[in-house]
């Protein structure tokens, strides 16, 4: 295992692509020995904790799992719990976490605040999500993948909806690392930063990735290995964006049509939660509003054979688990 002992988890852009796949490798191991039943806690004793600003299924439950599994406790701070960047500045906040946890969780918004809890922290610091950047759901994304085509060099990747915030952004990262080739499909308003792409071209000369901006979902999705989508309006966002998103990301929509012009061997993937139907209150209320169905999927690809969305969303646990493990040391 790579040595990642005292390391934060930020960004992908922070590790290199023989570092990513190490991780990988720990976290495809741990996952083996949970299934077999092997124990692994080996950091009993210790406490890490976990500051949602956003809340979170998968990750809350993803971070608190591996942390017991590896003889952690764990704090949950949601906002009521926390002082953060209110009563008590974000350098004072990390300074005393670091002080009585090993290791700290962030999940929230913007990625200066995770920058600076782990600037003043001491411990290691994770991003469990920020506007920016997803990299623990990366990780899962990446090992799903290998999981299912038994490589990551040489993929097809393509993105459909918004490529601006932290879903596009790290899956463009992510590919370009990894020899991957990245296709956002989008309109041209929802392009990732041309500052962000520029990087990533930098990345995939080294790692012979390609990355494709088109607004063009034919062309775009054409022998795709992997098709994915995120929801079209993130938390935190106000209700009045709805309309605009509706109007210009249903075009891009993932549909049988979309996958049946992807690869033969094509795999669907979401980070969750997905309104592909309307058994949940906003999906309901959307439904209701604009007259939809569904939203970024369709409920008929969501359920489809293809799609991997729930060993994905299993795949959080195991790769969590391998960042605490990997950056706290064995």
């Amino acid at each position: 295992m790579t040595n990642l002992k005292g390391r934060n988890f930020l960004t992908l852009k922070d590790f290199t692509p023989q570092e990513i796949e190490s991780l990988l490798d720990l976290a495809a191991d741990l996952k083996q020995k949970k299934k077999q039943g092997v124990p692994v806690d080996v950091h009993r004793g210790k406490n890490v904790a976990l500051i949602f600003e956003k809340t979170s299924t998968r990750t809350r439950c993803s971070f608190e799992v591996a942390a017991h599994d590896l003889g952690m406790g764990t704090t949950y701070l949601d906002p009521k719990s926390s002082q953060i960047g209110k009563k008590e500045s974000i350098e004072d906040t990390a300074r005393v976490l670091g002080s009585m946890f090993e290791g700290i969780e962030y999940r929230g918004f913007g990625q200066e605040i995770v920058e600076e809890l782990a600037k003043y922290a001491g411990v290691p610091v994770w991003n469990g999500l920020t506007n920016e950047y997803h990299p623990t759901q990366m990780l899962a994304d990446l090992l799903t993948i290998r999981e299912n085509f038994g490589r990551l060099k040489g993929i097809k990747l393509a993105y459909l909806g918004d490529a601006r915030y932290n879903m596009g952004n790290s899956y463009m990262i992510a590919c370009a690392k990894m020899g991957m080739d990245f296709v956002a499909c989008a309109p041209e308003k929802y392009f990732p930063s041309r500052e962000l792409a520029e990087e990533c071209q930098a990345y995939a000369k080294e790692s012979g990735a390609s990355i494709t901006l088109t607004e063009n979902v034919e062309e775009g999705v054409k022998g795709a290995d992997v098709i994915c989508t995120d929801v079209w309006v993130s938390m935190g966002e106000p209700d009045a964006v709805w309309e605009e998103r509706i109007r210009d990301l249903t075009p891009y929509r993932v549909t049988a049509d979309v996958m049946k012009h992807a690869g033969r061997d094509a795999i669907f993937l979401h980070c969750l939660p997905s309104f592909h139907d309307l058994k949940t209150e906003i999906g309901k209320e959307m439904g209701e509003r604009f007259g939809l169905t569904e939203m970024e999927v369709t409920d008929e690809v969501f359920r489809c054979d293809r799609s991997r969305v729930f060993q994905e969303a299993e795949n959080r646990m195991h790769t969590i688990k391998a960042v605490m493990l990997a950056t706290l040391g064995e």
